[in-house]
């Protein structure tokens, strides 16, 4: 019966890895592959994949046998009996003899799993696991060849390290096998060294052993054991079949976190290292980028991982000065990156590095160093800014959207080094910089290239854009430069703006320099190709300048509307233009802000109007949010209240200023006009969430901003919001009520509109949870939102700051309670949900204390509420730990937790471990 069933398994797993590998129908294959994945963690596992190893089997089913038994192995070690390890090996060492001469594929798989078994059973039930593995295989016999039977060994040895790395033993266990495997490199050097020296040794075989090499010295093996095979490994560098490999193996040598110990080790590498230069000239001469890239990593990886150690072996100071003069060559590699070289990006780590331990050092030892590697600094800048030029323009058209992409970023890589190098260099950088700069752009004799100026520019961008330059005697000079820049080419004009952009904070400490920017700004404004540099320029003049913007405003305001009247921006840059308009706004005298904001946004009020009109459709539901967009995203920005603020100069003498006029803000002028459109608008389109959230992110936004002189709105917004929200539940009309509570729930004159507004949500959001999934479903506009997205809809309502006070102040809403802590805390809600749950009570118990813990008794009270696994005792220890925890959130959060885990009858299984 027993065979009968086998015989019966094995066919169809046949069937269905025939089905995996050749049936042309992806639903086939899809449940074939399901079905084998239970097949081979099933106990049946056992019996068919040793079947299925036969050597008449084709090798995918081999694979799929070989592959059953490293899980079984590696997943479900419990269920072997010990008494069965013994015949296990000695049944994996035959597999693997055979398998020897046979599929590669199948021979890593036997050989990952005898990898596998070795870690479980080592030390204890398997001493010397690693010696008794190159015993059996130098051991002739079984009709193997040599060759095959070491090649197999080392597929073995390579895999077993490997293994380590990515198995699942517990953690107590990994430092067990950890150092067993740190015992058993003893028997592996000599032998990799063997293979190495012998002239006779294959290409493949010394391949294999410098991967094996490459694996092994990630278990941190002490690199004075490995030094004589890394001398192998440099020799191998000459031969192109062993190249990869052998630089792989020096890297990871080198990489190892504990190789600086090595300190003698090291400095004997660095002549070898060094040793490379004619080798990676030679390369670069030839174009042969994957040499390149090779050598580089080696110098990098010695540079990078081993620096403090070699900067402080003074002796040797010069060696490290070659070296790191050795990774300049790479970082100044000949070519554009990406495209003709791939190499520089590797180094610019290794300047960061150095950086930091020299700065690191006391002052005396320092100003040493400093000494001999400030020049170095100069010249990195100089090579850095060469890398950052852009090609040739018929060369740079050539280049994929890819390859432009991979430039840019390897650009910002550069900016971010630049910035890092001013920290050594200082100011003594800009002036370098400025007078570049100013040699490039006064040579009437040869006229500099687009390139090369746009570079030098990107240098001051860099350091600028993070990095407070207002104290720099230079900048008045370079803006100077910056108007004599012929600009012929869209990549300097958008380096040009954002250089520009970068000075925004200086530029308001020296405001008589606005009258020679502005014009350059404004004119990029009008050219589509510059709208990201130029819009973000001017919106950050706009927003650090704006005091003294008022003499530009008409002239700004003008080009602004023009160009959003011509639609020369996308939306993104559209809505920027709109935020750096509130900013210049925001400077002006209130009569002065209506005037303009009535120029402003009268077309699209109007144009607001007509679409309202119209029958809703795809195409003016865009019109709709691209035009709320725009009044939102400007009255992100316009903010009259801190006209006081930016007045206030603590270095300056004090300056009478205008107090603000009485009556309400610009805004809300505004919003009480457009008010019965907004309404009318909704009636058409509360059905559809985007245009709500528009909607309600133009009230949202000027909330934020005006927070309590956004008063005047608060009755007729908060009737609004209940009527959107009684109709149709939306997520934003209930991030705006939120924002509202927020702001004006304890000032006693919006007290009954707000009461009023919470008490409906809440009613609303409640009625939701009685009515189930289907309303809700409803409420999300589509069928497959479940229940994570039901419960955060609500708990983005409850989470609220002020939600305890107001839960336990309105007598109308006692459904509050249930609704934040029995139907979530209890089993009810996703896991995801549970620090939401743990905002609530924190809340709760820091404003509401005494009446919590009348709550929590009286809510935990009734049998079997809120699981029916949790005892009586449990509900009170989980209240007493609540009501103690009133600083500490995150121990609160643990707190709920573990009280879910309970009530779910998870604590203490693999899943509580993960949650």
């Amino acid at each position: 019966m027993r065979r009968r069933a086998l015989i019966t398994l094995l066919s169809s797993c046949f069937q269905a890895l025939h089905q995996l590998y050749y049936d042309p129908d992806i639903e086939n294959k899809n449940l074939a592959q399901k079905w084998l994945m239970q097949a081979q963690v099933s106990p049946q596992a056992w019996q068919f994949c040793w079947a299925l190893l036969s050597p008449e089997k084709v090798p995918e089913i081999q694979y799929f046998g070989a592959n059953a038994l490293h899980t079984k192995i590696s997943r479900y070690w419990s269920d072997i009996p010990s008494d069965q390890y013994e015949s296990l090996k000695t049944q994996l060492f035959s597999q693997i003899a055979c398998f020897s001469s046979g599929s590669k594929m199948v021979l890593t798989r036997l050989c990952v799993a005898l990898a596998s078994l070795a870690l479980n059973t080592m030390p204890e039930a398997w001493p010397g696991a690693v010696a008794e593995m190159v015993r059996v295989f130098q051991e002739e016999g079984g009709g193997v060849d040599g060759r095959a039977r070491c090649l197999a060994l080392l597929e073995l040895l390579t895999v077993l390290p490997e293994e380590f790395q990515t198995s699942r033993l517990p953690q107590y266990r990994k430092g067990q096998v950890r150092g067993a495997l740190g015992c058993e490199w003893g028997s592996v050097c000599p032998l990799l060294q063997q293979l190495l020296q012998r002239t006779d040794s294959p290409g493949a075989v010394k391949a294999r052993v410098l991967r094996c090499l490459s694996s092994w010295v990630l278990l941190d093996v002490p690199l004075n054991e490995s030094e004589s095979l890394l001398h192998e490994c440099f020799s191998a560098l000459r031969d192109p079949e062993l190249f990869d490999t052998a630089v792989e193996a020096i890297v990871n040598a080198l990489s190892q976190p504990d190789s600086q110990r090595y300190v003698n080790t090291l400095l004997k590498l660095v002549p070898q290292v060094l040793g490379l230069q004619d080798q990676l000239r030679e390369a670069v001469q030839n174009g042969d980028m994957e040499t390149c890239h090779g050598i580089c990593r080696i110098t990098v990886a010695l540079g990078e991982n081993q620096t403090r150690t070699l900067l402080e072996q003074v002796d040797h100071w010069q060696s490290f000065l070659a070296l790191v003069n050795m990774i300049m060559f790479c970082t100044g590699i000949p070519g554009h990156y990406p495209v003709n070289e791939t190499v520089s990006s590797l180094t610019l780590t290794f300047w960061y590095t150095l950086q930091d331990e020299i700065m690191s050092f006391q002052v005396e030892k320092r100003t040493v160093y400093l000494q001999v590697y400030r020049p170095v600094y100069f010249q990195l800048v100089d090579v850095l800014l060469h890398k950052a030029q852009f090609p040739a323009d018929q060369e740079y058209a050539s280049w994929s959207s890819d390859e432009k992409e991979q430039f840019r970023i390897y650009r910002v890589d550069i900016s971010d080094t630049l910035m890092y190098v001013y920290e050594m260099l200082g100011a003594e950088l800009l002036s370098n910089l400025y007078d570049k700069l100013g040699r490039l752009l006064t040579n009437v004799e040869q006229p500099a290239s687009w390139q090369h100026t746009e570079a030098l520019l990107y240098g001051f961008q860099s350091i600028a854009e993070t990095l407070d330059v207002n104290y720099s005697d230079v900048i008045p000079g370079l803006i100077g430069l910056i108007t004599r820049i012929s600009v012929n080419n869209v990549h300097l004009a958008d380096t040009v703006m954002f250089t520009i952009g970068a000075l925004a904070e200086w530029l308001a400490d020296h405001p008589v320099m606005l009258g020679n920017i502005l014009p350059l700004v404004l004119h990029a404004l009008g050219n589509p190709d510059l709208s990201i540099s130029s819009v973000s320029t001017l919106k950050k003049i706009c927003r650090e300048c704006k005091s003294d913007l008022p003499p530009y405003a008409n002239n700004i305001v003008a080009v602004s509307q023009e160009v959003l009247i011509k639609q020369i921006h996308k939306t993104s840059q559209c809505m920027w233009l709109m935020q750096a308009l509130g900013f210049l706004l925001s400077a002006l005298p209130v009569e002065d802000i209506l005037r303009n904001l009535h120029s402003l946004i009268t077309p699209y009020i109007q144009q607001l109007e007509k679409l309202t009109n119209e029958t809703p459709n795809p195409s003016n539901k865009l019109a709709i949010i691209h035009i709320l967009g725009l009044l939102s995203n400007l009255f992100t920005t316009l903010d009259i209240s801190k006209q006081d603020d930016d007045s206030a100069d603590s270095s300056a003498p004090p300056v009478k200023t205008a107090p603000l006029p009485p009556g309400p803000n610009p805004v809300v002028v505004v919003l009480q006009q457009v008010f019965a459109l907004i309404q009318n608008l909704l009636s058409k389109w509360l059905n559809d969430s985007q245009v709500v959230e528009a909607v309600c992110a133009i009230f949202e936004k000027s909330v934020k901003t005006l927070t309590h002189d956004f008063a005047p709105m608060v009755s007729q917004l908060s009737e609004m919001l209940g009527q959107m929200y009684s109709t149709i539940p939306q997520v934003s009309a209930l991030d705006l009520t939120r924002q509202m509570l927020h702001i004006f729930s304890i000032e006693p004159e919006h007290f009954p509109p707000i009461k009023a507004l919470f008490e409906l949500v809440t009613s609303v959001t409640l009625s939701i949870f009685q009515q189930g999934r289907g309303s809700f479903s409803n409420l999300l506009q589509t069928d497959c939102q479940c229940l994570t997205q039901r419960c955060g809809l609500v708990f983005t309502f409850l989470t609220l700051p002020l939600l305890g006070l107001l839960s336990l102040k309105f007598p109308e809403a006692p459904t509050v309670k249930s609704t934040c802590f029995f139907f979530g805390i209890g089993g009810g809600a996703p896991r995801s949900l549970m620090d939401q749950f743990a905002e609530v009570l924190f809340s709760l118990n820091k404003h509401c204390f005494a009446l919590l813990g009348v709550w929590l008794k009286e809510a935990l009270q009734p049998p079997g509420f809120p699981s029916a696994r949790v005892t009586t005792e449990q509900k009170n220890n989980f209240s007493q730990q609540i009501l103690r925890e009133r600083v500490n959130k995150s121990r609160v959060k643990e707190i709920v937790k573990e009280f879910t885990l309970l009530c779910r009858g998870l604590h203490g299984t693999e899943y509580a471990a993960e949650y």
